[in-house]
């Protein structure tokens, strides 16, 4: 009798601290929600990279519309869910893939980032009480006062300059703030971290210097994500401005080569940049590698030959299609929210607070377990809050960096003169 009683008391004892402790979680995770959406709320919030014109130049993906879960093509990105997540400016990359550098590869590639940077200036003229086109620090705080999401525009990719320099003022007049000089083949500009088709790597060519003058006379953005090791140390030495990495992480916690370095997070600080943590799983975390995804991607490169080889942008589209269907059959295991934060955390320990941001590169890659998408933004927040980050470093993170280090580039320029 002694015995059951006990057993009793034990068992009751246990349901009680159970519901308890899930009711306390339950209470602590909606107090965190609520106190995210709240920060949001007074602060300035940044994603300096999306691929997203990529859909909305094709005509079909309205941004004005909310995409639910299950639609076959609903992205990462629209209005609606910018909005639900508490974002308030947007950097949308005209990306362009590497093609060949001749007369005619330069044509069509103009021609590409010419239609993608149009689809961004459509949305602002369709959704005007929603969104609006900005160019400036300026532009941002004040729309994101009026309740409207500001729209930036970044060119990701040189390679549409081809070697005209005449055309990186052109992009600047088209509302473009920001170059990303190469992607992932060596261009007429500069070598990339992911093109090591030449052993050498050679950094920034002498047409290169002449862009990253004309961005500083400009007061363009340069963008420092997927350059070369020696590309990079060769801007931070020529450029007399500040420079970002828009979509990067750190490689001493995900061995890749379009991951930062301790020596070259060093340099980006003492130049006055910011490196704006990526969220696409393969720069956030190693994972192990699947033998069936492996071997379907070897039978899709002995189907069209080297991607980088590939001129026709039609094909280019079907390979990234068929690539996209391959990682949907043999997903790779997503990086978290909390592994992307353990970045944030290196960074600020390394460098300091001052020089993070984020740059998400969603329906580029992008996407975490916990922020699949622009509406789950705040978890991000809640993560940072969870690790003791202060109201103010959160500001910084998210937006505050960033603008000052846009503001230092313009004021250094030709035209603050």
């Amino acid at each position: 009798m002694y015995n059951k009683a006990l057993i009793l008391f034990l068992t009751s004892s246990l349901v009680f601290l159970f519901l308890f402790n899930t009711c306390s979680s339950e209470k602590e995770g909606n107090i965190q929600e609520a106190d995210a959406m709240e920060i949001h709320k007074k602060i300035l919030t940044v994603d300096t990279h999306c691929d997203t014109p990529m859909m909305m130049a094709e005509g079909e993906y309205d941004m004005g519309e909310l995409h639910d879960a299950g639609l076959e093509r609903r992205g990462k990105i629209d209005l609606p869910r910018m909005k639900k997540g508490g974002l308030d400016a947007e950097f949308f990359a005209a990306f362009v893939g590497q093609g060949e550098r001749t007369e005619q590869g330069y044509k069509k590639a103009r021609e590409r980032a010419d239609l993608l940077i149009k689809s961004v200036h459509d949305m602002c003229d369709k959704y005007p009480e929603m969104v609006s086109f900005a160019t400036t620090p300026d532009d941002a705080y004040r729309l994101a006062e009026q309740g409207k999401i500001a729209a930036f525009l970044g060119l990701e990719n040189g390679y549409p300059i081809g070697k005209d320099l005449a055309l990186v003022e052109e992009f600047y007049n088209e509302g473009v703030r920001y170059i990303t000089l190469c992607h992932s083949s060596d261009n007429d500009i500069c070598d990339s971290s992911t093109d090591r088709r030449e052993p050498e790597d050679n950094g920034l060519s002498e047409f290169g210097k002449k862009v990253v003058e004309e961005c500083n006379r400009l007061g363009m953005m340069i963008d420092v994500s997927h350059v070369s090791d020696q590309t990079f140390f060769d801007v931070i030495q020529h450029s007399l401005a500040p420079v970002i990495a828009s979509h990067s992480s750190v490689r001493s916690l995900c061995d890749h080569p379009r991951n930062f370095s301790d020596e070259m997070l060093k340099a980006l600080a003492e130049k006055g940049g910011v490196i704006q943590i990526c969220f696409v799983s393969s720069f956030v975390k190693e994972g192990e590698s699947d033998p069936d995804r492996q071997k379907a991607i070897e039978e899709l490169e002995e189907k069209y030959g080297d991607y980088s080889e590939i001129k026709d942008e039609e094909v280019r589209q079907k390979v990234r299609e068929e690539f996209m269907e391959i990682y949907k059959k043999y997903p790779r295991p997503s990086a978290s929210v909390e592994d992307m934060v353990d970045h944030i955390d290196y960074v600020k320990e390394l460098i300091g607070v001052d020089y993070i941001g984020i740059g998400t590169d969603f329906d580029g890659g992008g996407s975490l377990e916990g922020c699949d998408d622009v509406s789950e933004m705040p978890n991000v927040t809640g993560e940072l809050l969870k690790r003791g980050y202060t109201e103010e470093e959160i500001e910084k993170i998210w937006g505050g960096n960033l603008m000052r280090v846009f503001r230092k580039i313009i004021e250094s320029s030709d035209s603050s003169k």
